[in-house]
């Protein structure tokens, strides 16, 4: 098991930095450099992959909860712009990451408190990892939401196999960070099948997941 889940993050990081590179060194048609800087949906994974190679230090539990309840209030306000969605898949799918990531912070809160009082704002400088989804509708809302929500989740997968790596952890919090792994590794699978099924999207970048 230790040596599928060494595997997964491997593949998570290959995918990630490969993106990163192709799409800053290949600009596709009808778009310009401007573009890729005001983030338009074909370089989300820049700008996972860069925010993530900034974020790979070494982190404790503290920093991992608050962080994570920043990563997770972020994923909440953009499932919530699925409610627009016209595909039933995706008004669903919106509907339980609202769901289960809003119950996992209130408990990453709980722990907080408990625990660590003074850590409580250490994600103040949290830097958001997706674009504003309030002005889209129709393909182009599911399309963008897919694409970023996929290296939005990569991140937590990283930052949570990273904290069981680095152990020394409450044995609760080690299994929600494996939940979370486990649970958004299975999401970036569903969704890289709907855009490879509604979008015929198959630029997953090197070593992207099946």
């Amino acid at each position: 098991m230790s040596i599928l889940v060494a595997g997964l993050v491997v593949i998570v990081l290959v995918t990630a930095l490969g993106a990163f590179a192709m799409t800053r060194s290949s600009i596709p048609d009808g778009f310009s450099q401007s573009d890729v800087d005001r983030g338009r949906p074909h370089d989300s994974w820049g700008s996972m992959a860069s925010g993530m190679m900034g974020r790979l230090d070494a982190r404790g539990e503290p920093e991992y909860l608050a962080e994570m309840v920043a990563h997770h209030e972020e994923a909440v306000d953009a499932a919530r712009q699925l409610a627009r969605s016209d595909r039933p898949e995706m008004r669903r799918f919106g509907e339980s990451i609202v769901e289960t990531q809003s119950a996992q912070i209130q408990q990453m809160r709980t722990w907080l408190r408990a625990w660590y009082p003074g850590h409580q704002r250490d994600a103040d400088g949290y830097r958001p990892m997706m674009r504003d989804l309030s002005g889209l509708s129709g393909d182009e809302l599911d399309e963008v939401f897919l694409r970023e929500m996929i290296g939005h989740h990569m991140v937590a997968v990283m930052w949570s196999q990273q904290l069981l790596w680095g152990g020394g952890v409450h044995e609760q919090v080690a299994e929600l960070a494996r939940t979370i792994r486990d649970d958004q590794h299975a999401e970036i699978v569903d969704m890289q099948r709907w855009l490879a099924q509604w979008f015929d999207w198959r630029d997953m970048g090197p070593g992207a997941m099946r």
